[in-house]
């Protein structure tokens, strides 16, 4: 029977003799932190059944490395060790409790696999196609013969732990710049034998991995091939040659998964993980003319986050199915609430790539708008509250929010007082920005919550402490946020200078030639917008860089923007005055004068904290959450009044 919402992303497809209950697969997601011998944690497993739970076809476990020659880092699935098997058997039996199939990455880093190396720790060195140098420096050294076929035997005896452990289909990584790709490029593969040269001699090694693969799972377990369709890095091949890789792998694999670039890349690592700053399926072009030459199911994806979108890549045959990792986080019950008819329930990724800052750093997992994400085990039961109580939420931006939200949900009476016309906070600045629309629409979605949870709203109402203590509540939760930061200079209170409400219009209330006195995370984001509106725009910056306090990647993404625009940027440089004709500034060549038609402020937020704690003692219990604590990212707002709530 067709679903009446999404009749084509709804239907069910048979994989090699699997039967996946819709066309949304979970792409792979790797685990940040394992135990000593890399292992998954029951942590691990908790945050992949948290993606399974909410209505996936499947999900995907990434990066399972097959070899120990061939791992990059120290927390990857140790496929080659047997011990692995009963943390396995816990994520694959996690899966099928939600009816959802099981997906094992099998990976090898080649080249790139510079986590151990192979020999002594002064001899050792890593296995590529060719004879070179790492860019991590390690010497890399041409892959024998023997050890070719060794590495496919290693992909085979992986693939047989993934079946025994009950996984429902492995997914071969021959993409990204990782070993297989390695052999598969014409740029990266410099072999005169019989493993390079011409596309078959490139393409033999991957065969021969789905082979063995085949040899040890007795030649019916699902086989899903990840590739880059097209590289986009200097000398690197594109959609042609991509297509003639998946016409020799045509009916050899069940699936035929494109994605793109090569991780080594950063200006490419933003399409294989597409920034907020490229449009929604860009790489779904790859997919589509793939599909186009082959007979074999095809899988898509590239920062996919609307039902309606991926309907359409399915219903016009673009692709047979679409993947989502940082989707599948943010929002674990996307694919339930588009099948219901609760679409405007979603939360959809912003691509602020909090996720994959705090991968990288804090090695854990983290989700900007999901405060369950990295939390799972602590939330896998309810949180019933001990009485229903009347509870006051002042502060209506994203951590006021979601505070009444959960409070209300738990059964508490829950009322919320914003000063404002609106809600949203300090994300209403992102409304009319084209790339921070995701962001925005969380804030209608946090609306729309409010409303189906019975929240009672009053806009327009500045509560103080002694008219919230008239109230006799319980509890009071106080967000009332932070404040800009105005630098005490000369003309700062001059009509000239607007702070980012001006920003809250379209088009804003700003002159043609803009000076941004801040050039932090908000304001290079800022300068990006304004000159996209075709502003002539100056970043003003005290510290010695951009952007400092933004998460790496995303800074990369926009460094990419900057070099192709016209905003100039003055680091290591102080406002001294607001004039007449600008901004007079200081530098380390002496003072110099930036003409300006507005100054547009941001110099950062500090805590309210003399409001905040005027409502000490209001109530029989006050908390806090959001900037009114330290001013933050929207992650630390949403997180705090998440789990404030949960303390009522």
């Amino acid at each position: 029977m067709e679903n009446k919402y999404y009749p084509h992303l709804a239907s069910p497809i048979t994989i090699g003799g699997v039967t996946f209950k819709n066309r949304i697969f979970g792409a792979p997601m790797s685990n940040p932190e394992m135990d000593s011998e890399c292992h998954m944690r029951k942590e691990d497993v908790a945050f992949h059944e948290n993606r399974a739970r909410g209505g996936l076809a499947s999900v995907a476990i990434g990066l399972g490395i097959v070899d120990p020659v061939g791992r990059t880092h120290t927390k990857e699935v140790t496929l080659y060790d047997v011990m692995s098997l009963p943390s396995l058997k816990e994520a694959a039996n996690a899966m099928h409790r939600h009816n959802c199939k099981a997906v094992m990455e099998l990976a090898h880093g080649g080249k790139y696999a510079n986590a151990r190396g192979h020999g002594e720790a002064s001899e050792r060195y890593a296995l590529g196609p060719n004879d070179e140098t790492s860019p991590s420096g390690m010497t890399v050294r041409a892959m024998t013969d023997e050890q070719i076929e060794q590495a496919a035997e290693a992909f085979g005896a992986a693939a047989k732990l993934a079946q025994e452990a009950g996984f429902d289909m492995v997914l071969v990584h021959g993409g990204h710049g990782w070993l297989l790709e390695q052999f598969m490029s014409p740029s990266m593969n410099h072999r005169t034998d019989k493993w390079g040269g011409s596309l078959e001699n490139r393409m033999r090694f991957p065969l021969l991995v789905i082979e063995k693969i085949r040899e040890y799972t007795g030649g019916k377990f699902p086989i899903e091939f990840r590739m880059s369709g097209a590289e986009f890095t200097e000398g690197g091949y594109g959609i042609d040659e991509g297509v003639a890789m998946a016409k020799v792998l045509d009916g050899k694999v069940d699936i035929i998964h494109v994605s793109a670039g090569v991780h080594e890349d950063p200006d490419v690592f933003v399409i294989t993980h597409p920034s907020m700053f490229i449009e929604h399926g860009c790489n779904v072009w790859l997919a589509a003319e793939v599909k186009k030459h082959v007979k074999t199911p095809v899988a898509t994806l590239g920062g996919l986050n609307d039902p309606d979108m991926m309907e359409e890549i399915i219903a016009s045959g673009k692709a047979d199915i679409v993947e989502i990792a940082r989707q599948s986080i943010c929002d674990p019950f996307f694919p339930e609430k588009a099948f219901s008819g609760n679409k405007d329930d979603i939360t959809k990724c912003c691509r602020c790539f909090t996720c994959f800052y705090n991968y990288l750093t804090n090695r854990t997992f983290c989700c900007a708008f999901n405060p369950v994400v990295g939390n799972e085990l602590a939330n896998q039961h309810a949180f019933p509250p001990t009485t229903p109580k009347k509870v006051v939420v002042v502060g209506g931006g994203p951590g006021g929010m979601e505070a009444a939200i959960t409070a209300a949900q738990r059964g508490h009476s829950v009322t919320l007082y914003e000063k404002a016309g609106e809600l949203g906070g300090q994300l209403l600045a992102e409304q009319h920005i084209p790339f921070k629309q995701d962001m925005f629409n969380f804030v209608k979605v946090l609306e729309r919550r409010l409303k189906k949870a019975g929240v009672t709203v009053k806009l327009n109402t500045e509560l103080t402490a002694e008219q919230a203590a008239a109230l006799n509540a319980d509890v009071i939760i106080t967000a009332v946020g932070a404040k800009p930061i105005v630098p005490p200079i000369p003309g700062i209170d001059s009509k000239k200078v607007v702070g980012l409400d001006a920003l809250h219009q379209q088009p804003p209330a700003l002159g043609q030639k803009v000076v941004i006195l801040g050039g932090g995370l908000v304001g290079s984001e800022c300068a990006i917008y304004l000159d996209g509106l075709g502003k002539d725009v100056t970043i003003v910056e005290m510290k010695d860089d951009w952007a400092a306090d933004s998460y790496f990647m995303h800074k990369n993404a926009m460094d990419i923007y900057m070099r192709k625009s016209n905003i100039k940027i003055h680091t290591g440089t102080k406002a001294k005055a607001v004039t007449d004709e600008g901004l007079l500034c200081e530098t380390a060549d002496g003072e110099v004068l930036l003409p300006a038609d507005s100054i547009l402020l941001a110099a950062g937020m500090k805590a309210d904290r003399q409001t905040a704690e005027s409502f000490y003692n209001a109530a029989p219990r006050v908390f806090e959450a959001g900037d009114c604590i330290k001013a933050g990212r929207v992650l630390e707002a949403v997180t705090l009044g998440y789990y404030r709530a949960l303390d009522v």
